[in-house]
């Protein structure tokens, strides 16, 4: 790897599996210091093994993106252990898929409180320290279903969209010292699925894992997008297989 992100101080909620950890791994090899974040302390540890065998640096903080305290607490970390909070990657999110008609107000909640408002602590965790240094990144991973609404997912896609509109909310008040990217990733070979609890919504979806790509090809994009210059920001990438159509 070249080493394009040596000295980048990088956390990635929701880094225990899927995306976040195939950006930590990524973005580790190519230098950066990776604070690692999810609520799973067991798969972070072995993640950060792995990136410090490979001659990486990394850091496990075990917290929940619903909770403000947890965000602020990994924020801390990143500063506290590096010096400094170049780019924060929310990326933590759930999609348990069901018709509206269904009443599944419990899981409306939680997409609402991990999708919506895990972003949102994210972004008032990392603030400060961002606009402290004068510079700071947020690559916030949204989704197609950011973009077109899906029957059996319009609770999901509306807290996708949301994703977007502020990434690009933050975007239009920032001076240009604070750069956001959103990231819409198509079908992915990620856990997310397990997230679903009506049967036939889950067969509804499988189809998708015949043609899903690797977590890498996001952990390319977001590589992509924060290893540009100072005053380039990649503002939207959308990432689907070829085959998928919508």
């Amino acid at each position: 790897m070249s080493q394009a992100l040596e000295g980048k101080v990088v956390v990635i909620t929701g880094a225990s599996s899927g995306i976040g950890e195939a950006t930590a791994r990524m973005l580790a090899a190519e230098g950066a210091a990776v604070v690692a974040v999810a609520r799973r302390k067991d798969r972070l540890d072995t993640l950060v093994a792995g990136i410090e065998a490979a001659g990486g640096k990394a850091l496990a903080v075990e917290a929940d993106v619903t909770s403000i305290e947890d965000m602020r607490r990994a924020a801390n970390a990143a500063v506290d252990s590096y010096g400094r909070l170049d780019v924060w990657v929310n990326n933590a999110g759930v999609m348990p898929l069901a018709p509206v008609a269904m009443n599944r107000l419990d899981e409306w909640n939680w997409m609402v409180d991990v999708n919506i408002k895990g972003v949102l602590n994210g972004v008032a965790a990392a603030q400060p320290a961002m606009h402290e240094q004068g510079a700071g990144q947020f690559v916030n991973v949204s989704s197609v279903a950011g973009h077109i609404v899906f029957p059996g997912a319009a609770v999901y896609c509306a807290t996708k969209f949301a994703v977007r509109a502020l990434s690009e909310g933050i975007r239009m008040e920032s001076d240009g010292s604070i750069r956001v990217t959103n990231i819409s990733p198509g079908a992915i070979a990620t856990e997310l699925t397990d997230h679903i609890g009506v049967p036939e919504v889950k067969e509804g979806v499988a189809e998708f894992a015949e043609i899903a790509l690797d977590p890498d090809s996001i952990a390319r994009a977001i590589h992509f997008a924060v290893s540009q210059p100072a005053e380039v920001d990649v503002n939207e990438i959308i990432v689907r297989p070829a085959k998928q159509a919508l």
